[in-house]
C-alpha cells in the first residue's frame, strides 16, 4: 500500500468526524437558542455562525499546538473567501435572489473585521495584545448583537436533555477530529512536499467551510435567507476575531508571503464587493455567479503561487 494512502484516509475520516460533530453542535445549539426565544437572525449570526466556525477554530488551535502554525492564516483567510465567494455564490444561484440589508446585516462590522485583520497582519506577525484585542472585539460584537435581539414571540421548540448532551459530545468530537485532521496534514505535507499554508487555505478551508454551505443552503430551501446570510457574515467575523485571537494564545502564528501578497488582499476585495452588492438590498443570481468566478480565481492563483 502506498505510504500516502493511510494519512489520506485518516484525513478524510477525521474531517468527516469534524464536520458531523459540528453539525450536531449547530443543531442542538440552534434548538436551545430558539427555545430561549432568540430570533432566527441572531441565531444565524451568532450561535449557528460560531458552530459552523468550530472546525476552523479547532483545526487552527491544533495546528499551532501541533507545529504547523502557518495553517492558521491559510485556514482563516481561505475560509472567509470560501464563505463569501463559494457559499453566498451558491446560495444566490439556488435562491435566485437573496434579500440583504446593508445596515441590519452587520456588513459594516464584517468590513471592519477584514480591515483590522489586514492592518494587524501587514507586518507578518500577530502580537499577543493584538490577539487580545481581537477577542475583545468578538465580545463587543456578541454583546451588541444580542442587545439588538428582537425576542421571537412565535412558537418555541422545546429543548430536551438530549440537545444539551449533543452539544457537549459534538464539541468534544470537534476537538478530536481537528487533532487527527492536522496530524494527517502534517504527514501529507512531509510526504508530498506541499506547503501546509497551501493545504490550509484550499483543502482545509474548503473542508471546514462545508458546514456553512450545508447550513446556508438548507436555510434558503426553508425560506430563511436571513439565517443563510447571517451565518456567513457571523462566521467570517468569528473566524477573524475568535480563530485568530484564540489560536494566537496557544503559540505564534506564521504569516507567509503569499498570504500577504494575494490571499488577504483578495479576501478584503471580496468582502468589499459583498458590501457593494448589498447596497441594492439583494444579491442576484448573476452576482452569485460572479462570486463563484472569484472563488475559482482564488484557487487557481493559490496553485500558481505555491507552485503545486
Amino acid at each position: 500500500m502506498p505510504p500516502l494512502v493511510i494519512p489520506a484516509i485518516i484525513f478524510v475520516v477525521a474531517l468527516a468526524v469534524l464536520l458531523k460533530a459540528s453539525d450536531w453542535f449547530v443543531e442542538s445549539a440552534e434548538k436551545i437558542g430558539l427555545s430561549l426565544g432568540i430570533s432566527p437572525f441572531i441565531i444565524g449570526v451568532t450561535i449557528v455562525a460560531f458552530g459552523t466556525s468550530l472546525p476552523e477554530l479547532a483545526s487552527s488551535i491544533a495546528g499551532v499546538v501541533g507545529g504547523t502554525p502557518d495553517i492558521v492564516i491559510g485556514n482563516v483567510v481561505g475560509s472567509n473567501i470560501a464563505n463569501i465567494a463559494l457559499v453566498l455564490g451558491l446560495v444566490a444561484i439556488v435562491a435566485n435572489r437573496v434579500p440583504v440589508d446593508f445596515k441590519n446585516m452587520d456588513i459594516p462590522l464584517l468590513m471592519g473585521s477584514a480591515i483590522m485583520m489586514w492592518f494587524f497582519l501587514y507586518d507578518a506577525d500577530l502580537q499577543i495584545w493584538e490577539a487580545v484585542l481581537f477577542i475583545l472585539c468578538l465580545v463587543m460584537f456578541l454583546v451588541n448583537t444580542f442587545g439588538n435581539n428582537d425576542e421571537d414571540d412565535g412558537e418555541r421548540p422545546s429543548a430536551t436533555w438530549k440537545d444539551y448532551v449533543l452539544l457537549v459530545v459534538g464539541g468534544a468530537l470537534v476537538a478530536l477530529g481537528a487533532k487527527y485532521t492536522i496530524d494527517a496534514i502534517i504527514e501529507i505535507c512531509q510526504q508530498t512536499g506541499l506547503s501546509s499554508g497551501f493545504i490550509g487555505q484550499t483543502v482545509v478551508a474548503l473542508g471546514t467551510s462545508l458546514p456553512e454551505i450545508f447550513v446556508s443552503l438548507a436555510a434558503v430551501k426553508k425560506g430563511q435567507s436571513s439565517i443563510a446570510v447571517g451565518n456567513v457574515i457571523g462566521s467570517n467575523i468569528f473566524n477573524t476575531y475568535a480563530v485568530l485571537g484564540i489560536s494566537r494564545l496557544f503559540g505564534g502564528i506564521v504569516v507567509d508571503e503569499n498570504s500577504l501578497a494575494m490571499s488577504i488582499p483578495l479576501m478584503m476585495g471580496i468582502t468589499f464587493l459583498l458590501a457593494f452588492m448589498t447596497l441594492t438590498s439583494r444579491i442576484t443570481r448573476w452576482e452569485g455567479g460572479l462570486l463563484l468566478v472569484f472563488y475559482v480565481f482564488f484557487v487557481v492563483q493559490s496553485i500558481i503561487l505555491y507552485k503545486v
